[in-house]
C-alpha cells in the first residue's frame, strides 16, 4: 500500500514538464489549446509546450511561430518526414528538457488544474505512467449525446483493458526515464500508439501506472455518422495493430446472424420499453436509439479490424 504523502512535500513537488502536442491542420483550435495551455495552475518556470505541426497545410505553423514569440515558454516544432502523430510525438520529445513528457491533442481542452493534477501521482517514484480523464465538451446533437452516454472518450475503458490498462495519449504523461529505456512511439503507426507504448513500459517492468481523476481535458465527441464510423474504424485497425505487435485477442467477428439477433431484439423489446419510459418522460431518443447506434459502431469496428494490415515498417521503434 502507497504511504500518503503531506501536504507540504506534494505542494513542493514541482518536477520540470514537457508538454507535447502534435498538430495536423488545427488552425480553428490553436487559440482555444494555447489559452487553455497558459492558463494553467502548474508554474510556468517549470513547464515548456511543445507544439508539433505535422506538415499541416493550412496555417498552423504560422500561427504556431506567432506564439512562440508571444510567449518564452511555447516552442514551435515541425514534422515534416513522417505523417503520423506518433512521429510528431517523438519530435517532441527529442526536444523536450523536462524530467516528464505528459501528451494532450491540439483539439482537447485541458483544464486549468490539468497539468498540476496530472503531474502530482509521480511524486512516488514507482509511477512511471499517469493517465489523466477525458470529459466530453458540450454537445447537442443526437451521436454527442450519444458519447456521452456511453462515455466514450473515458481512460476508465482503456486503463480496464483485459490485455493490459493503457492511457490516451489525449491525457498522458511519461517519466523521461521510462522513454529512455523502453524506446519512443513507433513513427510509422497510425493508431494504438498509445497502447503500444504503455505496454511496452508496464510489461518490461519499469515501473507502474496511475490513474489522476482529477486531471481532465474536454474533448469534442464526433457529430456526423461519416466522423463516427471513421472514428471506430480506427478502433477496429487498433484492434489489428495490437494483435499483431502484442498478441492481443481479435474482436469476435460481427456476423449476420448477430447482427440480425441484436435488431430484431431492439425493435420487439427494447423500443417498446424504452417508449413507455419516454411518454412517462423518463427516456430520450438517446435511450430508444442507443442499439441500431451502437450496431453501426460495432459494424464500423470491425470492418476496421478485418480489413487492417499492419505495415512492416510500423513495428519500428525509434529511440532517444
Amino acid at each position: 500500500m502507497n504511504q500518503p504523502v503531506d501536504a507540504t512535500t506534494a505542494k513542493s513537488f514541482l518536477p520540470m514538464v514537457s508538454v507535447v502536442v502534435p498538430i495536423y491542420n488545427g488552425e480553428p483550435d490553436l487559440p482555444k489549446l494555447i489559452n487553455c495551455l497558459l492558463s494553467q495552475t502548474y508554474p510556468q518556470d517549470r513547464v515548456e509546450y511543445l507544439l508539433v505541426d505535422n506538415n499541416s497545410s493550412d496555417r498552423t505553423l504560422t500561427v504556431l511561430k506567432t506564439s512562440a514569440e508571444n510567449s518564452p515558454i511555447i516552442h514551435a516544432l515541425s514534422e515534416n518526414q513522417i505523417q503520423s502523430s506518433y512521429a510528431a510525438r517523438n519530435t517532441g520529445i527529442r526536444a523536450a528538457v523536462g524530467e516528464i513528457v505528459a501528451f494532450t491533442d491540439a483539439d482537447c481542452h485541458p483544464q486549468p488544474q490539468w497539468l498540476s493534477s496530472l503531474i502530482q501521482p509521480f511524486i512516488d517514484p514507482d509511477v512511471v505512467i499517469v493517465a489523466g480523464e477525458i470529459a466530453a465538451l458540450p454537445g447537442n446533437t443526437l451521436l454527442e449525446q450519444h458519447a456521452e452516454h456511453q462515455e466514450t472518450l473515458s481512460q476508465k475503458h482503456t486503463l480496464a483493458h483485459p490485455f493490459c490498462p493503457y492511457g490516451q495519449t489525449a491525457n498522458l504523461a511519461i517519466r523521461r526515464i521510462a522513454l529512455e529505456k523502453a524506446g519512443l512511439f513507433r513513427p510509422h503507426l497510425t493508431t494504438g500508439g498509445d497502447a503500444d507504448i504503455c505496454w511496452r513500459i508496464l510489461r518490461q517492468n519499469i515501473g507502474r501506472l496511475e490513474f489522476s481523476p482529477e486531471a481532465i481535458v474536454q474533448h469534442r465527441h464526433r457529430t456526423t455518422f461519416q466522423e463516427l464510423q471513421s472514428q471506430w474504424r480506427r478502433y477496429g485497425c487498433s484492434n489489428r495493430y495490437l494483435h499483431e505487435l502484442h498478441g492481443v485477442e481479435l474482436m469476435p467477428e460481427m456476423t449476420a446472424k448477430k447482427y440480425s439477433y441484436s435488431l430484431l431484439r431492439w425493435l420487439l423489446k427494447e423500443l417498446p420499453k424504452e417508449s413507455f419510459k419516454a411518454i412517462a418522460g423518463q427516456a430520450t431518443l438517446v435511450d430508444l436509439l442507443n442499439t441500431p447506434i451502437g450496431l453501426f459502431t460495432a459494424r464500423a469496428r470491425a470492418a476496421g479490424q478485418k480489413s487492417a494490415k499492419l505495415p512492416e515498417n510500423a513495428k519500428i521503434i525509434e529511440w532517444l
